[in-house]
């Protein structure tokens, strides 16, 4: 059964899978030259893995803010500007656009520049559903890996070659060992970052509604409830459907139906 979110106990999970990710990562990442981080546009702080952070050490690192075409385009100005002013080379990525590719491509050329190795090594790290196929695919301009909108797709690590001089290791996506709030996994549900198993649905829309009721005092995205009604998710007579609306509702909500929309905004200037 799914697990309904609880707002009193630390939520804790840590797939096989993802140990073992995280292990060989530890020791693949000893020959790498460059660092790309792929993050949700609209999470950008939340749908990150401090861990990831860690292990990149002092290499050169670019983030990459995916699926750009989905976030509040103000929001991500914003948080652009936010990594500016720490330091961090940061650019947002529409897969849909030849610019954001060749800005993405650029970006990592900068980066591998004055290596001393004649073919620079580069790795692509994420939480699961992140975007980091997607962003390969950017770089090699065609489709080499395999991109969808659910998580756990990337499972082994897998080597592209872009270009002459550039390598491209694409690896499992890592999530966090522990997720501290409710809210905090809502939005890693909503962003398809946890699996469908781990997680009940409908509670997810409900906090989600909450939520936008909540921070956007002008808005026009339906409860639960009312998108049940307009769908005819009906199981018997007028009885709604809540179940398969609430996956139906998240699915249009990824697919951006709903408007362009960020779940977080940048911590304030001083």
């Amino acid at each position: 059964m799914p697990r309904a979110l609880s707002t009193e106990a630390t939520i804790q999970w840590y797939p096989g899978h993802m140990a073992r990710a995280m292990r060989r990562l530890e020791e693949d990442i000893r020959s790498i030259d460059v660092v790309v981080e792929v993050a949700d546009a609209r999470l950008p702080h939340g749908g990150r893995n401090p861990a990831l952070e860690r292990l990149a050490g002092k290499r050169p690192r670019l983030l990459v803010l995916s699926r750009a075409q989905l976030a509040d385009p103000r929001a991500t100005d914003r948080w652009l500007e936010h990594f500016a002013t720490l330091g961090r080379p940061a650019l947002a990525l529409d897969a849909k656009e030849r610019a954001g590719a060749a800005a993405l491509r650029a970006g990592l050329e900068v980066l591998a520049e004055g290596l001393a190795r004649r073919t620079a090594r580069a790795i692509v790290l994420g939480i699961p559903n992140a975007g980091k196929s997607t962003a390969i695919n950017a770089l090699a301009g065609r489709k080499v890996a395999r991109a969808e909108d659910r998580a756990g797709v990337t499972r082994a690590r897998q080597w592209f070659r872009v270009g002459e001089s550039l390598e491209i290791m694409d690896t499992a996506g890592i999530l966090l060992p522990r997720i501290d709030t409710a809210e905090a996994q809502w939005k890693l549900a909503l962003v398809g970052a946890v699996p469908r198993a781990r997680f009940d649905a409908e509670d997810v829309v409900t906090r989600f509604h909450a939520w936008l009721v909540a921070t956007h005092a002008a808005q026009s995205v339906p409860d639960l409830e009312t998108f049940a009604q307009a769908r005819g998710f009906v199981r018997r007579g007028t009885m709604a459907d809540m179940h398969n609306a609430a996956w139906a509702y998240i699915k249009d909500w990824s697919a951006g139906r709903f408007g362009r929309m960020s779940l977080e905004e940048p911590p304030l200037r001083p």
